[in-house]
């Protein structure tokens, strides 16, 4: 995995910006620590962050190959798990390999198949294409948006990074955020294409976007797409886990040390059966590792979202597979703690206000780090499958609204309420969501024939798979890759979606259970806990220490009434929060002062414009 970044310029010879380059370069060294590289040719210029992972001596980028009608060079993010098969066909091509990295492949591939070789690959990437023959820069993204890819367009060409603090650390890109930016901060719904700051954009999942002289264009070579589905319940779930088995298989092979991210529930345990059978007849002991809280099992009280607490389900599945396992216990302190905050903030380079649940997953990767370059995360499996508590409640389900919505103030907090009554007005979030909404029901294909009911669960699973599952995917990709960690997430292999999101949600939900073809299929490798275990999300911590530190800091805060944060944030609505006697102990109570905090941090990191319009 990789941090990748440069331009397009048809005015400008790209070696006169060179520091330029060098600095957008040196905002990736979190996502590549291992090397740095750059490259300028015609009017492009490339740079490159490495983590290595697969040939380690040999992958070093921009990779760049001479032709008789000029170079095209290459930065690549990612990993194309198909690369031994697509090196066997370009050899029989005529291709001849001087290392065993899969940049090489995607490198020759696009000298044999142009940008079609998108279609080709399957993994999590995105990369830039400098081609000499034609002048022209081609960005590529995964189809399920695994990898980030950001663009902002100038009038002599167009910016490229992973990440936006790459774009902004060039001088013509100021850090400025649009109501529209705010919108996506506080909706919880990821527009498609929506870079947030001002003049940014995304390159959609599944897309090709080319830069040339004659402009900008934009390829989709993969959606998710309605077809019948017609095999029996039986040959469903073989199916699903033939599917799944060959994903982890490919997503275990690294040239580094790997291990799975275990939280003790369905997906997580799953991925731990199946690697540590995998791994078995090597003798390989597969790594495993969570996260967890101090005081979590005495202050822990059952709610509608969380049944359980993670430890026993975690223990059961590593000592069953008998994995090498290592938890993280975190206390209020550290959860709570300034530098972590920050951290955080900074790898997102925005403020989303999700407190614990952020910053004790990038603590969880930190130290993963230590023993692991790689790690196999369940992340999108619920997505994927129908896991989430509103696929079955009968309110969320028949809202003309995105069901994640229905009741996420109830359970999750609702952060806009400590925002001033101007920028709330500004932002009018039900009128976006609204549009929102109709906008992504839109792209929905019906099967003919299809019943009302298959339909509504069709639209839902299509929501969580174009507009959710990205939010959560981001999350984990800024996270991961603040600490140098590549986090593979096989329930995002491409075939899987395309197989389950046509599968009808009577066989879905068979058993009258979430995840029920998940839980069928992969039911030899989970101990009965596990099996039978209802879903429990990402934890939270309940420790009353944690949410009387919050207080502490928001007081900290109010003592400095001129702070750029208070423009947005209503300061007697904080005060009111951080005044209470009684901590705020829940998540949902607490997600005012998270979100106001991390505002105040964003302010003080970026220094940004923000303007109402």
């Amino acid at each position: 995995m990789c941090g990748i970044t440069g331009w397009i310029d048809f005015d400008h010879d790209p070696r006169t910006g060179r520091e330029t380059l060098d600095a957008m370069t040196a905002t990736m060294a979190c996502r590549g620590p291992d090397e740095r590289g750059t490259w300028t040719g015609g009017p492009a210029a490339l740079g490159h962050r490495r983590l290595a992972v697969i040939d380690l001596p040999g992958g070093r980028q921009p990779m760049t190959l001479d032709t008789p009608g000029g170079p095209i060079a290459l930065v690549y993010s990612g990993e194309t798990y198909n690369h031994p098969e697509l090196r066997a066909e370009l050899r029989s091509r005529g291709h001849r390999f001087t290392t065993a990295s899969d940049t090489e492949v995607v490198l020759r591939g696009y000298l044999e198949w142009g940008e079609e070789v998108a279609e080709r690959l399957d993994g999590m990437y995105a990369f830039a294409v400098y081609d000499g023959r034609s002048r022209r820069l081609v960005l590529i993204r995964d189809r399920l948006g695994v990898k980030p890819l950001y663009y902002h367009p100038t009038p002599e060409g167009l910016l490229f990074g992973s990440e936006p603090k790459a774009i902004l650390a060039h001088p013509r890109v100021r850090p400025r955020i649009r109501t529209s930016g705010l919108r996506e901060l506080f909706a919880f719904v990821k527009t498609p294409g929506h870079g947030v700051w001002d003049g940014m954009h995304e390159v959609e999942p599944g897309t090709v976007l080319t830069v040339d002289g004659r402009g900008t264009r934009r390829r989709v070579y993969w959606s998710l797409r309605t077809r019948p589905h017609t095999d029996d319940r039986d040959t469903t779930v073989a199916t699903v886990r033939a599917l799944l088995e060959e994903a982890v298989h490919r997503q275990l092979v690294a040239d580094v040390p790997h291990g799975v991210l275990l939280s003790g529930g369905l997906d997580s345990s799953a991925l731990t059966g199946l690697a540590a059978r995998r791994l078995a007849p090597s003798g390989e002991r597969l790594r495993t590792f969570s996260v967890d809280f101090a005081g979590q099992t005495e202050n822990f009280v059952a709610d509608q979202v969380r049944a359980t607490t993670d430890s026993p389900y975690v223990r059961d599945v590593a000592h069953t597979h008998r994995t090498d396992h290592h938890d993280l216990v975190l206390d209020a302190h550290t959860l709570a703690g300034l530098d972590a905050r920050a951290a955080m903030v900074r790898a997102r380079d925005l403020p989303l206000g999700l407190g614990d649940l952020d910053t004790s997953l990038l603590l969880l990767f930190r130290a993963v780090r230590e023993q692991a370059t790689v790690a196999l995360s369940g992340e999108s499996a619920d997505e994927v499958f129908g896991g989430y508590l509103h696929f079955f409640h009968p309110e969320a389900r028949e809202a003309e609204m995105f069901p994640w919505l229905v009741r996420i103030a109830e359970h999750f907090g609702e952060d806009s309420t400590v925002l001033r009554p101007e920028a709330v007005r500004a932002l009018d979030l039900p009128a976006f969501l609204r549009e929102s909404y109709a906008e992504a029901v839109a792209q929905v294909e019906r099967l003919a024939g299809e019943s009302d009911f298959e339909y509504r669960m069709r639209r839902i699973s299509h929501l969580h798979l174009t507009r959710f599952v990205r939010v959560l995917l981001d999350r984990k990709d800024r996270a991961s890759m603040a600490v140098g960690l590549e986090v593979r997430v096989p329930f995002c292999d491409h075939r899987l979606v395309e197989y389950v999101y046509n599968t009808p949600w009577a066989l879905k939900s068979f058993d009258g259970r979430e995840k029920s073809l998940l839980r069928a299929a992969v039911r030899d490798v989970l101990p009965r806990s596990v099996h039978d275990r209802v879903k429990s999300p990402y934890p939270s911590t309940r420790d009353p220490k944690y949410a009387a530190a919050l207080q502490d800091q928001a007081r900290d805060l109010l003592s400095r009434p001129g702070h750029p944060v208070f423009t947005l944030v209503d300061a007697d609505r904080v005060r009111a929060l951080a005044g209470r006697a009684d901590p705020p102990s829940t998540q949902a109570a607490r997600r005012g002062l998270e979100r106001t905090l991390d505002l105040a941090l964003w302010f003080d990191l970026y220094e940004p414009d923000v303007i109402l319009d």
